[in-house]
């Protein structure tokens, strides 16, 4: 059966954030997709970035508008004030945005602009939230108010299972109408081979922003008892802090301090694949149950085991990467544990590697992220039969 080509439409498109971590590239590959469709992408953010070269090279406009982005600067009490009046002058410049741009339809990348699908709903626009990853707190009040506002968009897109359960579990209204599309996920064409054999001393990673959410202090505390046990290690924490959690990178280089560990605080790097063709294993960590996530998948690519945090400690990954080690969040004892268990494996682990980066170049495919973002938008090919939602 022939697709069906829609006439092209204005899509606006809001994300969290102006960096290149994680959302942000996934951001990007959304843009990217919506671009193809010959439509015209009109994009919103909070703050300017580095982000923003690279949306403008995809042929998007962007708007820098205030507005309200959920984090944990909002545990402070004395931040209320501000973050409300910036809030309000956001909604209203967002409002006339709207009149001016005309959009057909709204995209919402991530769960932390909850402004958006309410707005849309408002004005009559179709919307689709992509929530990514969701992660459970543990606080199930905190969790349903986060993703409470999205039931405003007619349409949802998460990154795996694991998100889609843990959103049944939050808030199933939502749950039923998402859809999983895996993340789209750059690769090198030719990946460094690891090191054989491993030698003295261990070269770990850390990849993300440095903030409590992300838990790099957690990749540190288990470096550090394996420092304790008598192995050399090596620590490159490779990312910077988020506006307002300076204070958190201080208290993380204090505690590398006393750790006895070589730390290298590389700060952030567009180009991350050096540093990943330099370690031998990425550490992910969580406090958080979350899903296996883009700096892992990352590792995976690039020929790289990974120990990462998760809900079902000791159960492969969506995707069955062999090469992963999945522990309970928050516990770096037995984060450690698994280092070592992958130091014991080692050649083993490397006989893995191929067949592990093969089945995540398969899953996470960024050409097909692209064209199921688009299709989810509307934006160029109908749902015609024989074109799944997913």
């Amino acid at each position: 059966m022939a697709v069906t080509r829609r006439p092209a439409q204005t899509i606006l498109a809001a994300h969290s954030g102006a960096g290149l971590y994680a959302t942000d590239r996934m951001f990007l590959e959304s843009v990217l997709g919506l671009r193809e469709s010959g439509g015209r992408v009109v994009v919103v953010l909070p703050s300017t970035g580095p982000l923003v070269t690279e949306l403008v090279r995809a042929g998007a406009e962007v708007e820098i508008i205030e507005m309200l982005v959920v984090g944990d600067h909002l545990l402070r009490l004395r931040e209320w004030p501000g973050t409300a009046r910036r809030s309000l002058r956001g909604l209203l410049r967002s409002w006339r945005l709207i009149n001016r741009v005309r959009p057909d339809v709204a995209y919402v990348s991530t769960a932390t602009i909850p402004h958006w699908p309410l707005l849309a709903r408002c004005r009559g626009i179709r919307s689709i939230s992509h929530l990514h990853e969701v992660a459970r707190s543990g606080n199930g009040r905190l969790d349903r108010l986060l993703y409470l506002p999205h039931l405003a968009s007619q349409r949802m897109l998460v990154s795996d299972r694991f998100s889609l359960e843990a959103l049944r579990r939050v808030l199933p209204a939502l749950a039923r109408r998402a859809d999983v599309v895996h993340s789209g996920v750059a690769a090198p064409r030719h990946p460094a081979p690891p090191r054989e054999p491993l030698e003295s001393p261990l070269r770990l990673l850390y990849m993300g922003r440095l903030s409590p959410h992300r838990s790099p202090d957690l990749a540190l505390e288990a470096a550090a008892l394996l420092r304790q046990e008598g192995r050399r290690v090596e620590f490159t924490v490779l990312g910077s802090a988020e506006k307002g959690a300076e204070r958190f990178e201080q208290q993380l280089r204090v505690q590398a301090a006393a750790s006895g560990v070589d730390v290298d605080f590389a700060g952030f790097h567009r180009d991350i694949w050096p540093f990943l063709a330099r370690a031998d294993i990425l550490l992910a960590p969580s406090r958080v149950e979350e899903p296996f996530g883009h700096s892992a998948i990352e590792a995976v690519l690039a020929l790289r085991p990974v120990v990462a945090s998760d809900s079902k400690a000791g159960q492969k990954p969506e995707g069955g990467y062999r090469t992963a080690r999945l522990v309970p969040p928050g516990d770096a004892r037995a984060t450690a544990d698994a280092l070592e268990e992958i130091i014991r494996s080692w050649s083993s682990i490397v006989r893995l590697l191929g067949a592990s980066r093969e089945a995540a170049l398969r899953r996470h495919d960024p050409a097909t992220y692209r064209a199921r973002v688009n299709r989810a938008c509307g934006a160029g090919i109908s749902d015609a039969p024989g074109n799944p939602r997913t």
